[in-house]
This record gives structure tokens, C-alpha cells and sequence, in this order.
């Protein structure tokens, strides 16, 4: 943050336009926008944020729709231990699978990848990433592909292989207990 306060004021506007255009790629995987190639799941129609109050609780719209955060350790599925699949809260898009889950121990429900991954690409999977300056700091915030609900973020320090720690609200979620 402080080298961007020494930048000339131009410089300092148009960093962070950059880097919410700039995909995220490599270890990271890759993001597409609303109409992308990328994208290998078609959108639903996005509805009114009217609409989306009517449909989700206000902890679920805050979390989904405004992109907030759960208190930790306060999630319902933060110690699910059941097999199955959770599901995106808004759309049902399938996101990740009990088998990839993990207690990171941080206060939120930890996946070490999204279901539908194939090694290190996600093009199969419900998810896109996206990068977050919101907090001053470069983090990648984690989308449904279906409806663009903020689920949470990915972090590189979680177990092998991937090394990937998925954060999520439990809110965002809905599981379906079963085989994954």
C-alpha cells in the first residue's frame, strides 16, 4: 500500500482498474468475464437485487450479493463432516465436494479445490476467480460461474497437492449430503 501512495496520482487511479481487467493465471487458474469464451457454462439471466432480497436470507444476500464475510467460526458447515456435495446458495450450481474439504482451522469451511477440477484446470468447475484489491491488498476472491454469488477466497497455502486453501461461507453454500 505505501508504494502505491508514492505513485503519481494518474498511476495510483488507473492500478487498480488494471488489475480487476488483468485474468489471473497460472497456479491461480483463470477467470472469464460475464460472456467469455472462457466460460464453459452458459449464465442465467442476473436478477434484480430486488429479486435476490426476496430469494436469500440477509445474511445470505449480504454475503452473496454485497460480498461480506461470515464472522468465523460461525458457519453451519464449518464442521460438516457428511459426505456430498455443496451447492452455491443462489443458483444450486454444484461447487465443491465433501471429499476436498479439510479443517485449515481458520474459521471457515476449507476446500483444497472445486469440484469438476482436472489437475490444474478449472474450466470444468462452477467456480471463477477473480482478483480482489478491496482491502488494499491483492487477494483472489472466488465467484459461482452460474450467477456471480461471492462464495469467498482462495489462498496459496493450503495442503498438496495443490496447495490451494479454498475459503468459503457457509452461507453461500447449501450441501446435499450423498456420494460426492
Amino acid at each position: 500500500m505505501a508504494l502505491l501512495l508514492r505513485l503519481p496520482w494518474s498511476l495510483r487511479e488507473a492500478l487498480p482498474r488494471a488489475l480487476r481487467s488483468r485474468p489471473v493465471s497460472g497456479v491461480l487458474g483463470t477467470r472469464a468475464r460475464h460472456g467469455d469464451a472462457g466460460s464453459l457454462t452458459k449464465h442465467e439471466p442476473s436478477l434484480a437485487k430486488s429479486e435476490w432480497r426476496k430469494k436469500l436470507t440477509p445474511e445470505q444476500f449480504y454475503v452473496t450479493r454485497e460480498k461480506g464475510t461470515e464472522p468465523p467460526f460461525s458457519g453451519i458447515y464449518l464442521n460438516n463432516s457428511e459426505s456430498g456435495m455443496y451447492h452455491c446458495v443462489c443458483c444450486d450450481s454444484p461447487l465443491f465436494s465433501s471429499e476436498k474439504k479439510y479443517c485449515s482451522g481458520t474459521g471457515w469451511p476449507s476446500f483444497s479445490e472445486a469440484h469438476g477440477t482436472s489437475g490444474s484446470d478449472e474450466s470444468n468447475t462452477g467456480i471463477l476467480r477473480r482478483v480482489d484489491t478491496s482491502l488494499g491488498s491483492v487477494r483472489t476472491e472466488v465467484i459461482c460461474k452460474q450467477c456471480e454469488a461471492h462464495l469467498g477466497h482462495v489462498f496459496p497455502d493450503g495442503p498438496g497437492p495443490t496447495g490451494q486453501r479454498f475459503c468459503i461461507n457457509s452461507v453461500a453454500l447449501k450441501f446435499k449430503p450423498g456420494k460426492p
